[in-house]
């Protein structure tokens, strides 16, 4: 401890420490050690620098502490907050509460600063007609909201307009009105235009009936989405909207609200109307509407100012109030990452932006993505396995880019595209979909089965690829026989057709059977490599009978250790700390996730055990045919080993021989077949005078 202090250069202060996420890191738990954060080494610090905004923290708070509006918060900015929080506060104990209240005797009375604190909550208090001995940050705000409706009232009293809202206290509905038909308003007049240009057009721009009968046999009330897409009233080249029926179903009741509010007034009595003069309705209301925007504008503006130049006056007992709350949670995720590693709901860090559900588990480790090609430019050094989704609130209208951190489970059915449910903090869900997988191990368990199922999938699919390319060219065939037995070409011309179509399928079937051998092989020359080491290992086999067992498990071993020991030095450097930099933070040390902690970050789903039988299950094969199956299997492996003891045979697999033999002979057929086809259409062509004199 003592050669710590004094590496820091300082020995006034006993700090304490502990080991937290496999590093070794300062304790901040007392009142004291706040206090005391400007003797702190900064190479001790976790973070040295976060941003304002994108956190799951007051922004506000965090403004007031950006002394210098850089939008970022570094470690002498909280290092200023400590020292002020000593002038303020009596016992610095207090943080640890995290209350948005203070009583007058917790502030310091003969310092300049307590004096600010305490002049300033008075004066609210005062205002808002109270009288007490504490105030908390609900009396600040209200305060403030207050004063705000008292600029607003004399900003309006000292700026008086003139303008008259064209439908008096309901011009605001009236406004709503007009805007909600706008643009269907609009489509209907430029309809009856074309009808003017070309009558013959009204047909295809009124509603038609096929699409009327398309929906008529089922409930039309539920094909109001539908409906809504046809036209607001039958167009017609008088150009008229009506005033008094013949409206679309769909929008009758917006149109009767338009009415009441805005027709009845222009145009009481009228039966309908034209484009020009709804177009005088648009001007008023858009008149109306540039008027209140301005006049909210330069009320905005003028309150903003009062409100700025009134908040110095509050800004301490604010101030002081925010940092009661929020100061010690801010450093138990700046100084140390306490709140990281503390598992107990309630307490996750401020870079945790929620829960994703996917895939029968949640991940808890969601940050978000404020740059996506910083992200994945960095993302991989992490050692995590990531799923990057972009998340839609519909009901909150807003869009967001997460990245999720896998850490326990496995992967098989995780792929972009697929769809999930992310929850923020604040409960509110989001439809998530994967547009990016950042591969990484998960677990030992997982790094095991990793090389089968690579293999599984490449060979797979090989083989779809391979059956595609067949069947598309098969498919390209048919048609192409199709379309010249429909020409009605002569008899010798059909011929050579047919000559030429079979030399191409003799091609296809060349291609097909060669990018077949060419898997073959490659998964021959992998059984072949087994086939020597067995047959090295014959001796060893032959030995003992239980030795092939051993060989097996070697072989297994052989293929997963390589992935196994990957996974593990990858899992003992997973740090998020290279997520957290490509967001703005500047990291100052390792924040390592192991696997047993990786596993509490990722909670998979569990199941009771069922006792009831399942009517729909596939039938299970017996444990005595099980057993059989593996002996037999294990019985084939030791008498393959045997053999191979005995006469030294590799399987040499010659992929390229195999290629070779298909190509001449499907070279020399289609040369064959090519001839015969050129002397047919010879023959076609030397007769065809002779039967064009016939016919004449």
């Amino acid at each position: 401890m003592a050669k710590i202090n004094k590496l820091m250069g300082k020995g006034a202060y006993d700090w304490k420490f502990s080991t937290v996420g496999g590093v070794t890191r300062v304790n901040i738990e007392t009142g004291a050690d706040v206090a005391h954060l400007n003797e702190l080494d900064q190479k001790l610090w976790t973070v040295l620098s976060c941003p304002v905004s994108g956190l799951e923290f007051d922004e506000k708070t965090l403004r007031l502490m950006d002394s210098n509006n850089d939008g970022r918060i570094r470690v002498g900015e909280v290092v200023s907050a400590s020292q002020w929080l000593t002038k303020v506060l009596k016992d610095m104990n207090y943080l640890l509460e995290g209350k948005d209240s203070i009583d007058f005797s917790q502030v310091q009375a003969d310092t300049d600063e307590g004096k600010e604190v305490l002049e300033s909550a008075k004066l609210i208090l005062k205002q808002l007609g109270v009288e007490k001995e504490s105030i908390t940050l609900g009396d600040v705000a209200d305060y403030m909201a207050g004063y705000e409706e008292k600029c607003k009232a004399e900003y309006t009293a000292a700026n008086p307009d003139p303008f008259e809202p064209p439908y008096g206290e309901r011009s605001d509905d009236a406004e709503a009105a007009v805007n909600a038909l706008r643009a269907k308003v609009a489509d209907y007049f430029m309809r009856c235009k074309l009808v003017q240009f070309d009558e013959e057009t009204s047909g295809v721009l009124d509603v038609q009936v096929e699409k009327v009968a398309a929906i008529s046999g089922g409930n039309l009330s539920a094909s109001v989405d539908e409906i809504s897409t046809y036209p607001l009233a039958r167009p017609a080249k008088e150009a008229l909207l009506p005033l008094t029926g013949g409206i679309n179903p769909a929008w009758q009741a917006s149109f009767a609200t338009l009415k009441t509010l805005v027709l009845d007034v222009d145009f009481a009595g009228k039966e309908s109307i034209s484009e020009e003069e709804w177009n005088g309705v648009l001007a008023k209301v858009d008149a109306y509407t540039a008027w209140k925007a301005a006049g909210e504008t330069a009320m905005n503006e003028a309150v903003a100012e009062m409100l700025k130049t009134h908040g110095a006056a509050i800004e301490p007992v604010e101030k002081l109030l925010r940092l009661c709350r929020d100061f010690f949670k801010l450093l138990r995720n700046f100084v140390v990452f306490k709140d990281f590693y503390n598992r107990t709901p309630g307490t996750e860090a401020i870079f945790q932006a929620g829960v994703l559900y996917i895939d029968q588990r949640s991940c808890e480790l969601c940050v978000k993505v404020s740059d996506m090609p910083k992200h994945l430019a960095t993302a991989g050094k992490s050692g995590l396995y990531l799923l990057y989704c972009h998340c839609v609130s519909k009901v909150l209208g807003k869009e967001m880019d997460i990245a999720a951190a896998l850490t326990d489970g496995d992967v098989k059915d995780l792929h972009e595209g697929k769809n999930a449910v992310f929850y923020d903090r604040a409960g509110n869900d989001w439809d998530a979909t994967i547009t990016k997988i950042i591969d990484n191990p998960i677990s030992i368990r997982q790094a095991f089965w990793s090389p089968y199922r690579k293999f599984g999938n490449w060979v797979t699919e090989k083989i779809n690829k391979n059956a595609q390319e067949k069947e598309a060219k098969q498919f390209e065939n048919m048609t192409a026989k199709a379309d010249e037995t429909s020409a009605n070409i002569t008899t010798k011309q059909d011929e050579a057709a047919a000559a030429a179509a079979k030399t191409e399928e003799k091609k296809a079937q060349m291609f097909d059977i060669a990018k077949f051998a060419g898997i073959f092989a490659a998964i021959g020359l992998a059984l072949g490599a087994i086939g020597a080491a067995l047959a090295t290992l014959g001796g060893f086999v032959t030995a003992k009978w239980y030795n092939i067992i051993l060989l097996v498990a070697a072989v297994v071993i052989f293929i997963s250790g390589p992935s196994m020991l990957l996974a593990w030095l990858k899992l003992r450097k997973r740090n998020i700390g290279p997520l957290l930099n490509a967001n703005g933070w500047a990291i100052n040390s390792m924040v390592k996730i192991n696997t047993t902690f990786g596993q509490t970050l990722t909670a998979m789903a569990k199941y009771p055990k069922v006792v009831g039988k399942d009517p729909l299950a596939d039938k299970k094969m017996a444990w005595w045919k099980k057993c059989l199956i593996w002996l037999v299997i294990l019985a084939a492996l030791f008498v393959v080993g045997f053999k191979l003891t005995q006469h030294r045979w590799v399987w040499e697999p010659k992929p390229v021989e195999v290629e070779e033999v298909v190509a001449e002979e499907a070279v020399a057929e289609e040369a064959a077949v090519v001839g015969e086809a050129t002397a047919v259409v010879d023959e076609a062509a030397e007769e065809a005078p002779v039967e064009e004199v016939a016919h004449e």
